[in-house]
């Protein structure tokens, strides 16, 4: 047993003179990464110790840590409300919106680009389509208003020019809100989701489609057989790690678009906890519905990535 422990004991040594050696060889790479370290632990770790909310009856007098531990209460109170089925069920459908039925129309794109032979078009064509990633939710949601607005709006004119009835008011109708949102959500970031798949794809070996096209294979057959192996790794990641959004709809988008008239599909997890948390108060009660989406959201990572890993190798970890 001694000479393990001896053992064990040079094996921590030689690490810790290597991990100096490093520190000091490379202090400027480090001294880089120093920020960043930081900003993650200010602004992601340290604000983790307010999750205690979630358990506690909250009171401004005697802050987070002097007031009264509740338990499972606000936990127990949001799965017996009439609210909660309603709200995750309009959650999952967004996030499955979000996170599933757009994911293949950013692959589908970096491809397409990726056949442009014209760089001239093709970079024009990447800054048309990327260009909406950099606008507000505010903006884009402001010109949908215009677009969409009854009787004067660009939609609803065509459609009275074709014999129909303009004076449909989209955003106040539920029946055309998820259409609504997965259009304005894929136009805003499918160009900028198409970059990571366009740099993979350029990190595909040339010789194996020098080599498909002397066997006699068509573009279709080098896409299916060459491009799409080839990113495998870069598409299973993105989905591992988009999957922990599926109870997660994002605030804004979801905020600006909601009306009276569609309240019934577009009110989610994110815009209840707002409006009980800041508008309402209930600070720990918002607090614990935002820890539940947490929670799903790891689990989800977790279990893709098993599955992931046991079917096609491609994993976080």
């Amino acid at each position: 047993m001694s000479t393990v422990a001896v053992n064990q004991g040079q094996v921590r040594d030689r690490k810790k003179k290597t991990l100096g050696k490093r520190l000091l060889k490379y202090w400027p790479l480090y001294l880089m990464l120093l920020p960043a370290i930081i900003y993650y632990i200010l602004i992601c770790y340290v604000p983790m110790a307010g999750v205690t909310l979630a358990f506690k009856d909250y009171s401004f007098r005697k802050g987070i840590w002097g007031s009264p531990w509740v338990g499972l209460r606000y936990f127990k109170a949001f799965f017996q409300s009439y609210d909660s089925m309603r709200l995750i069920r309009n959650t999952l459908t967004v996030g499955f919106i979000k996170t599933i039925l757009e994911f293949p129309f950013a692959i589908i794109l970096a491809l397409m680009l990726n056949e442009v032979k014209n760089m001239k078009f093709k970079r024009i064509s990447q800054t048309i389509t990327y260009l909406p990633h950099f606008l507000s939710s505010v903006i884009i949601v402001t010109m949908l208003q215009r677009v969409l607005a009854p009787n004067t709006g660009f939609l609803n004119e065509i459609i009275g020019k074709f014999g129909g009835d303009p004076s449909t008011f989209f955003l106040m109708e539920a029946e055309y809100f998820h259409e609504i949102l997965f259009s304005m959500d894929l136009w805003r970031n499918i160009g900028w989701d198409s970059i990571l798949y366009l740099a993979a794809i350029s990190g595909v070996d040339p010789a194996l489609y020098e080599a498909a096209e002397i066997d006699g294979c068509n573009k279709l057959k080098k896409i299916w057989y060459i491009t799409l192996p080839g990113i495998r790794g870069t598409i299973g990641l993105l989905f591992i790690m988009g999957i922990g959004g599926l109870l997660s709809s994002g605030f804004e988008q979801i905020y600006l678009l909601r009306t009276p008239g569609n309240m019934s599909v577009a009110d989610t997890l994110d815009t209840f906890v707002v409006r009980v948390g800041l508008q309402g108060g209930q600070f720990g009660y918002a607090t614990a519905i935002g820890l539940i989406q947490g929670i799903v959201g790891l689990i989800l990572v977790v279990v893709c990535n098993k599955i992931s890993k046991k079917m096609t190798e491609v994993s976080l970890w």
